[in-house]
């Protein structure tokens, strides 16, 4: 990976102090302006240490200058993050894309490629170590706690460069493996064609002899289901006309009925009306029968009545 020029390590500077310089380019430092900037930027968040130092044995520690120097790794992040997107969209989108593709050989060499890439080469500087040994000494540290300090700066930065690193490759190896992906899919393109002419091919005349079988299954369906309709019409025709018939039938039975009914009750009306006469004749002729006795008793009263006066009065004289 291209990370724009370094430089390296400057002559010794006087006994007792060190200077370690190495300058990253601004387009990859995340500065506008070059590692001055970023310099600058850690400087004057450590000068805010100079309230807190106790004398010269009070050696500060080397977090809080960690924290203060966060804009200079962060900046590097933020552009390590970018590459890792840019290495890995292509090959994100190409793996979603894949179907049946293998990749099995090619992880191993990109994770043993990543291992080159972090462990290659010394280590780096992303700042001016003297310039900020400089700053720490003119605000009042020793010389010995500035380059604790900057020692431990350089500890942090290279432990987030290597965290960072652990996810990144180079344009190299991404582009290899964009080549083998591209490969790859040329491949399966070229076996989809293939399948495409002889086993789609059949594919495609036996579903066109299976639409033929559904058309003629389809016709015969249609003429049963007709059929069957003809024939529930008809039936149903044919019981519609018996049904009217036994109706009609019915009605010339109930018909009759009422005939026969009213002639009944007529009869019976009939034979009502002459046993009611019959009964008044024979009650007139029992009537009649019944005064002709009374008359007849009262006449054998009355004689038998004058028959006793007529006995009395007659031993009545004797008597006399």
């Amino acid at each position: 990976m291209d990370r724009g020029s370094f430089a390296g390590e400057n002559p010794r500077p006087p006994p007792g102090r060190r200077r370690l310089l190495l300058f990253l380019s601004a387009g990859h430092c995340g500065s506008p302006s070059g590692p001055g900037v970023a310099a600058r930027r850690c400087l004057s968040a450590l000068g805010d240490w100079e309230g807190l130092r106790a004398g010269p044995s009070a050696l500060p520690t080397g977090h809080g200058g960690a924290a203060k120097c966060q804009p200079v790794p962060l900046g590097v992040a933020g552009a390590a993050g970018a590459f890792h997107h840019v290495c890995h969209g292509p090959a994100g989108a190409l793996a979603s894309s894949r179907r049946e593709l293998s990749l099995s050989a090619g992880y191993p060499q990109l994770e043993r490629k990543r291992k080159e890439f972090t462990s290659s080469g010394s280590r780096k500087l992303y700042f001016d170590t003297h310039a900020l040994v400089c700053v720490l000494e003119e605000n009042g540290f020793t010389t010995q706690q500035a380059e604790i300090i900057v020692s431990a700066l350089v500890k942090i930065i290279d432990a987030n460069m290597d965290i960072i690193y652990k996810d990144m490759v180079t344009k190299m190896q991404q582009e290899i493996t964009l080549q083998q992906l591209m490969s790859q899919i040329s491949n399966v393109k070229k076996d989809m064609i293939i399948l495409e002419k002889s086993e789609f091919s059949a594919l495609r005349a036996e579903n066109e002899k299976i639409k033929l079988e559904l058309h003629q299954l389809k016709q015969q369906v249609m003429d049963e289901v007709i059929k069957v309709r003809t024939d529930t019409k008809l039936d149903f025709n044919l019981e519609k006309s018996r049904v009217k018939e036994l109706y009609s039938l019915n009605e010339r039975k109930l018909l009759e009925m009422r005939t026969e009914m009213v002639a009944l009750h007529a009869q019976q009306d009939r034979a009502v009306t002459q046993t009611d006469r019959k009964i008044d004749t024979e009650v007139a002729g029992l009537k009649t029968m019944l005064e002709s006795h009374k008359l007849d008793n009262i006449k054998y009263l009355a004689g038998s009545v004058f028959t006793c006066l007529t006995v009395a009065l007659g031993f009545y004289r004797l008597w006399i």
